[in-house]
Protein backbone atom coordinates (compact mmCIF):
# COMPACT_ATOMS: atom_id res chain seq x y z
CA UNK A 1 0.00 0.00 0.00
CA UNK A 2 1.37 3.42 -0.97
CA UNK A 3 2.10 6.10 1.62
CA UNK A 4 0.72 9.55 0.71
CA UNK A 5 1.71 11.28 3.95
CA UNK A 6 4.12 14.24 4.09
CA UNK A 7 5.26 16.55 6.88
CA UNK A 8 5.54 20.34 6.81
CA UNK A 9 7.63 21.73 9.67
CA UNK A 10 6.36 19.15 12.14
CA UNK A 11 2.76 19.24 10.89
CA UNK A 12 1.91 15.82 9.42
CA UNK A 13 -0.49 15.72 6.47
CA UNK A 14 -2.25 12.52 5.41
CA UNK A 15 -1.55 13.55 1.82
CA UNK A 16 0.10 16.57 0.14
CA UNK A 17 -3.03 18.05 -1.47
CA UNK A 18 -4.15 21.42 -0.09
CA UNK A 19 -6.78 23.72 -1.68
CA UNK A 20 -5.09 27.06 -2.39
CA UNK A 21 -6.08 30.27 -0.68
CA UNK A 22 -8.81 32.18 -2.46
CA UNK A 23 -10.14 29.18 -4.37
CA UNK A 24 -11.83 27.24 -1.56
CA UNK A 25 -13.47 29.92 0.57
CA UNK A 26 -13.10 29.05 4.24
CA UNK A 27 -13.51 25.36 3.43
CA UNK A 28 -16.82 24.49 5.00
CA UNK A 29 -18.70 25.45 1.82
CA UNK A 30 -17.22 22.40 0.07
CA UNK A 31 -18.27 20.07 2.89
CA UNK A 32 -21.73 20.05 1.32
CA UNK A 33 -20.18 18.27 -1.68
CA UNK A 34 -17.80 15.74 -0.08
CA UNK A 35 -15.97 14.83 3.11
CA UNK A 36 -13.25 17.50 3.22
CA UNK A 37 -11.40 15.58 5.94
CA UNK A 38 -9.72 13.71 3.06
CA UNK A 39 -7.70 16.87 2.32
CA UNK A 40 -4.14 17.24 3.58
CA UNK A 41 -5.01 20.70 4.88
CA UNK A 42 -6.81 23.85 3.70
CA UNK A 43 -5.24 27.24 2.99
CA UNK A 44 -7.92 29.66 4.12
CA UNK A 45 -9.10 32.64 2.13
CA UNK A 46 -6.56 35.47 2.30
CA UNK A 47 -7.17 37.47 5.47
CA UNK A 48 -6.28 41.05 6.34
CA UNK A 49 -6.42 42.93 9.63
CA UNK A 50 -9.65 44.73 8.73
CA UNK A 51 -12.44 43.53 6.44
CA UNK A 52 -12.17 44.41 2.76
CA UNK A 53 -14.76 44.59 -0.01
CA UNK A 54 -12.04 44.09 -2.62
CA UNK A 55 -11.65 45.55 -6.09
CA UNK A 56 -14.50 46.89 -8.24
CA UNK A 57 -16.29 44.62 -10.74
CA UNK A 58 -15.60 42.97 -13.12
CA UNK A 59 -12.93 40.97 -11.31
CA UNK A 60 -12.68 37.85 -13.48
CA UNK A 61 -11.63 37.37 -17.09
CA UNK A 62 -11.30 34.11 -18.99
CA UNK A 63 -8.28 33.30 -21.11
CA UNK A 64 -6.85 30.23 -22.86
CA UNK A 65 -5.41 27.80 -20.36
CA UNK A 66 -6.64 29.63 -17.28
CA UNK A 67 -8.23 32.76 -15.89
CA UNK A 68 -7.41 36.22 -14.61
CA UNK A 69 -8.64 37.48 -11.27
CA UNK A 70 -8.48 40.81 -9.54
CA UNK A 71 -10.61 40.08 -6.49
CA UNK A 72 -8.56 42.33 -4.25
CA UNK A 73 -8.44 40.28 -1.03
CA UNK A 74 -12.14 40.47 -0.21
CA UNK A 75 -12.51 39.09 3.31
CA UNK A 76 -14.30 39.87 6.59
CA UNK A 77 -11.13 40.65 8.58
CA UNK A 78 -9.07 38.53 10.95
CA UNK A 79 -11.32 38.73 14.00
CA UNK A 80 -14.38 37.70 12.02
CA UNK A 81 -12.45 34.78 10.53
CA UNK A 82 -11.42 33.56 13.97
CA UNK A 83 -14.79 34.19 15.64
CA UNK A 84 -17.15 33.15 12.82
CA UNK A 85 -15.48 31.28 9.97
CA UNK A 86 -13.20 28.91 11.90
CA UNK A 87 -16.03 27.66 14.18
CA UNK A 88 -17.97 26.71 11.03
CA UNK A 89 -14.94 24.98 9.55
CA UNK A 90 -14.06 22.94 12.65
CA UNK A 91 -17.47 21.26 12.54
CA UNK A 92 -16.57 19.60 9.23
CA UNK A 93 -12.74 19.63 9.09
CA UNK A 94 -10.74 18.05 11.88
CA UNK A 95 -7.16 18.81 10.89
CA UNK A 96 -4.95 21.91 11.29
CA UNK A 97 -5.72 24.57 8.68
CA UNK A 98 -3.34 27.07 7.12
CA UNK A 99 -4.01 30.77 7.77
CA UNK A 100 -3.20 32.86 4.70
CA UNK A 101 -2.30 36.37 5.83
CA UNK A 102 -2.01 39.58 3.84
CA UNK A 103 -1.10 43.07 4.96
CA UNK A 104 -0.34 46.54 3.71
CA UNK A 105 2.23 47.27 6.39
CA UNK A 106 4.51 45.16 8.56
CA UNK A 107 2.39 45.99 11.61
CA UNK A 108 -0.69 44.52 9.90
CA UNK A 109 1.13 41.30 9.06
CA UNK A 110 2.34 40.98 12.63
CA UNK A 111 -1.07 41.69 14.21
CA UNK A 112 -2.88 39.15 12.00
CA UNK A 113 -0.20 36.51 12.45
CA UNK A 114 -0.20 36.90 16.23
CA UNK A 115 -3.97 36.44 16.39
CA UNK A 116 -3.92 33.29 14.25
CA UNK A 117 -0.90 32.00 16.15
CA UNK A 118 -3.01 31.71 19.29
CA UNK A 119 -5.73 29.66 17.57
CA UNK A 120 -5.39 25.88 18.02
CA UNK A 121 -7.25 25.25 14.76
CA UNK A 122 -4.36 26.74 12.79
CA UNK A 123 -1.26 24.66 12.09
CA UNK A 124 0.76 26.89 9.75
CA UNK A 125 0.90 30.59 8.92
CA UNK A 126 1.18 31.42 5.21
CA UNK A 127 2.32 35.00 4.68
CA UNK A 128 1.38 36.48 1.31
CA UNK A 129 4.06 39.09 0.52
CA UNK A 130 2.49 40.04 -2.81
CA UNK A 131 0.61 42.91 -1.18
CA UNK A 132 1.67 46.51 -1.85
CA UNK A 133 3.66 48.17 0.93
CA UNK A 134 1.62 51.32 1.58
CA UNK A 135 4.49 52.82 3.56
CA UNK A 136 6.97 52.06 0.79
CA UNK A 137 5.28 53.69 -2.17
CA UNK A 138 2.97 50.80 -3.04
CA UNK A 139 5.71 48.43 -4.21
CA UNK A 140 4.95 44.79 -3.36
CA UNK A 141 6.81 43.45 -0.33
CA UNK A 142 7.59 40.30 -2.28
CA UNK A 143 9.43 41.94 -5.17
CA UNK A 144 12.27 43.18 -2.93
CA UNK A 145 14.34 40.59 -1.04
CA UNK A 146 15.06 43.06 1.76
CA UNK A 147 11.36 43.87 2.23
CA UNK A 148 10.34 40.21 2.12
CA UNK A 149 13.00 39.47 4.74
CA UNK A 150 11.76 42.32 6.92
CA UNK A 151 8.22 40.94 6.92
CA UNK A 152 9.51 37.44 7.64
CA UNK A 153 11.69 38.59 10.53
CA UNK A 154 8.89 40.65 12.10
CA UNK A 155 6.31 37.85 11.89
CA UNK A 156 8.71 35.20 13.19
CA UNK A 157 9.46 37.36 16.23
CA UNK A 158 5.75 37.53 17.06
CA UNK A 159 4.66 33.89 16.64
CA UNK A 160 5.53 30.32 17.57
CA UNK A 161 3.87 28.43 14.73
CA UNK A 162 5.71 27.66 11.47
CA UNK A 163 5.82 30.58 9.04
CA UNK A 164 5.67 29.96 5.28
CA UNK A 165 6.24 32.91 2.98
CA UNK A 166 4.17 32.92 -0.23
CA UNK A 167 6.29 34.27 -3.06
CA UNK A 168 5.29 36.24 -6.13
CA UNK A 169 6.61 35.08 -9.52
CA UNK A 170 6.63 38.66 -10.78
CA UNK A 171 10.33 39.14 -10.06
CA UNK A 172 13.57 38.84 -11.99
CA UNK A 173 15.12 36.28 -9.62
CA UNK A 174 12.79 34.39 -7.29
CA UNK A 175 15.73 32.60 -5.66
CA UNK A 176 17.06 35.89 -4.26
CA UNK A 177 13.76 36.48 -2.47
CA UNK A 178 13.60 32.86 -1.31
CA UNK A 179 17.10 32.98 0.18
CA UNK A 180 16.35 36.31 1.90
CA UNK A 181 13.25 34.80 3.55
CA UNK A 182 15.16 31.70 4.65
CA UNK A 183 17.94 33.84 6.11
CA UNK A 184 15.29 35.87 8.00
CA UNK A 185 13.95 32.73 9.65
CA UNK A 186 11.16 31.44 7.40
CA UNK A 187 10.23 27.84 8.15
CA UNK A 188 9.09 27.22 4.58
CA UNK A 189 8.02 28.80 1.30
CA UNK A 190 4.86 28.69 -0.83
CA UNK A 191 5.20 29.33 -4.56
CA UNK A 192 4.04 30.59 -6.87
CA UNK A 193 1.38 33.22 -6.56
CA UNK A 194 -0.33 34.34 -9.78
CA UNK A 195 1.42 35.87 -12.78
CA UNK A 196 0.42 39.42 -13.73
CA UNK A 197 -1.66 39.63 -16.91
CA UNK A 198 -4.56 41.38 -18.62
CA UNK A 199 -7.25 41.05 -21.32
CA UNK A 200 -8.86 43.72 -23.52
CA UNK A 201 -12.44 43.75 -24.81
CA UNK A 202 -12.15 44.62 -28.54
CA UNK A 203 -15.74 45.90 -28.74
CA UNK A 204 -15.47 48.18 -25.72
CA UNK A 205 -11.80 48.91 -26.52
CA UNK A 206 -10.83 48.80 -22.88
CA UNK A 207 -9.47 46.29 -20.36
CA UNK A 208 -11.95 43.65 -19.25
CA UNK A 209 -10.91 43.85 -15.59
CA UNK A 210 -11.93 47.02 -13.75
CA UNK A 211 -8.49 46.97 -12.15
CA UNK A 212 -6.91 46.66 -15.66
CA UNK A 213 -4.53 43.87 -14.62
CA UNK A 214 -5.02 40.71 -12.62
CA UNK A 215 -3.41 37.43 -11.61
CA UNK A 216 -3.16 34.62 -14.17
CA UNK A 217 -3.78 31.12 -12.82
CA UNK A 218 -4.64 27.76 -14.31
CA UNK A 219 -2.85 25.08 -16.36
CA UNK A 220 -1.01 27.68 -18.46
CA UNK A 221 1.18 28.66 -15.50
CA UNK A 222 2.16 25.13 -14.45
CA UNK A 223 5.47 24.99 -16.37
CA UNK A 224 6.48 28.37 -14.91
CA UNK A 225 5.56 27.28 -11.37
CA UNK A 226 7.42 23.99 -11.82
CA UNK A 227 10.53 25.83 -13.01
CA UNK A 228 10.46 28.21 -10.05
CA UNK A 229 9.97 25.41 -7.52
CA UNK A 230 12.95 23.65 -9.10
CA UNK A 231 15.11 26.78 -8.82
CA UNK A 232 14.09 27.56 -5.24
CA UNK A 233 14.68 23.96 -4.13
CA UNK A 234 18.25 24.33 -5.37
CA UNK A 235 18.65 27.64 -3.51
CA UNK A 236 17.22 26.89 -0.04
CA UNK A 237 17.01 24.06 2.47
CA UNK A 238 13.53 24.70 3.89
CA UNK A 239 10.30 22.96 2.73
CA UNK A 240 8.37 24.21 -0.29
CA UNK A 241 4.64 24.12 -0.97
CA UNK A 242 4.31 24.16 -4.76
CA UNK A 243 1.36 25.62 -6.60
CA UNK A 244 0.35 27.03 -9.95
CA UNK A 245 -1.81 25.22 -12.48
CA UNK A 246 -1.96 21.85 -10.71
CA UNK A 247 -4.96 19.87 -11.91
CA UNK A 248 -4.00 16.18 -11.83
CA UNK A 249 -2.22 13.54 -9.78
CA UNK A 250 0.57 13.54 -12.38
CA UNK A 251 1.06 17.27 -11.76
CA UNK A 252 1.44 16.58 -8.04
CA UNK A 253 4.16 14.01 -8.70
CA UNK A 254 6.00 16.43 -11.00
CA UNK A 255 5.88 19.14 -8.33
CA UNK A 256 7.31 16.83 -5.69
CA UNK A 257 10.04 15.65 -8.02
CA UNK A 258 10.91 19.30 -8.64
CA UNK A 259 11.30 19.84 -4.88
CA UNK A 260 7.91 20.55 -3.32
CA UNK A 261 6.94 18.72 -0.13
CA UNK A 262 3.23 19.49 -0.57
CA UNK A 263 1.09 21.23 -3.19
CA UNK A 264 -1.83 23.60 -3.38
CA UNK A 265 -4.58 23.27 -5.97
CA UNK A 266 -6.10 26.59 -6.99
CA UNK A 267 -7.94 27.43 -10.21
CA UNK A 268 -8.95 23.79 -10.74
CA UNK A 269 -11.35 24.14 -7.78
CA UNK A 270 -13.20 26.89 -9.61
CA UNK A 271 -13.94 24.76 -12.67
CA UNK A 272 -14.33 21.44 -10.84
CA UNK A 273 -15.32 21.62 -7.16
CA UNK A 274 -14.28 17.96 -6.81
CA UNK A 275 -10.76 18.61 -8.16
CA UNK A 276 -8.89 18.02 -4.89
CA UNK A 277 -10.91 14.91 -4.09
CA UNK A 278 -10.26 13.52 -7.56
CA UNK A 279 -6.52 14.20 -7.36
CA UNK A 280 -6.19 12.52 -3.95
CA UNK A 281 -8.11 9.47 -5.11
CA UNK A 282 -5.95 9.11 -8.24
CA UNK A 283 -2.59 9.62 -6.52
CA UNK A 284 -2.11 5.96 -5.52
CA UNK A 285 -2.62 4.77 -9.12
CA UNK A 286 -0.27 7.46 -10.43
CA UNK A 287 2.37 6.44 -7.90
CA UNK A 288 2.00 2.76 -8.82
CA UNK A 289 2.43 3.64 -12.50
CA UNK A 290 5.87 5.06 -11.70
CA UNK A 291 6.83 2.42 -9.09
CA UNK A 292 6.61 4.88 -6.18
CA UNK A 293 5.81 3.60 -2.68
CA UNK A 294 6.18 6.75 -0.51
CA UNK A 295 5.81 10.36 -1.57
CA UNK A 296 8.49 11.46 0.88
CA UNK A 297 11.00 9.39 -1.12
CA UNK A 298 10.50 11.40 -4.31
CA UNK A 299 10.74 14.97 -2.95
CA UNK A 300 13.41 16.68 -5.03
CA UNK A 301 14.06 13.40 -6.83
CA UNK A 302 14.48 14.96 -10.27
CA UNK A 303 17.53 16.83 -9.01
CA UNK A 304 19.35 13.58 -8.35
CA UNK A 305 18.51 11.70 -11.52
Amino acid sequence: MVDLSVTLSGVKLSNPVIPASGTFGFGYEFAELYDIDILGSISLKGTTHKGRYGNPLPRIAECPGGMLNSVGLQNPGVRAVIDEELPRLEKVFHKPAIANISGFSIDEYVECAALFDGDPRIGLLEINVSCPNVHGGGISFGTDPACAAEVTRAVKAAVKKPVYIKLTPNVTDITAVARACEDAGADGLSLINTLLGMRIDPRARRPILANTMGGLSGPAVFPVALRMVWQVYEAVSIPIIGMGGISSAADVIEMLLAGATAVQVGAANLTDPFACKRIIEKLPDAMARYDMDRLTDIIGGAHHG
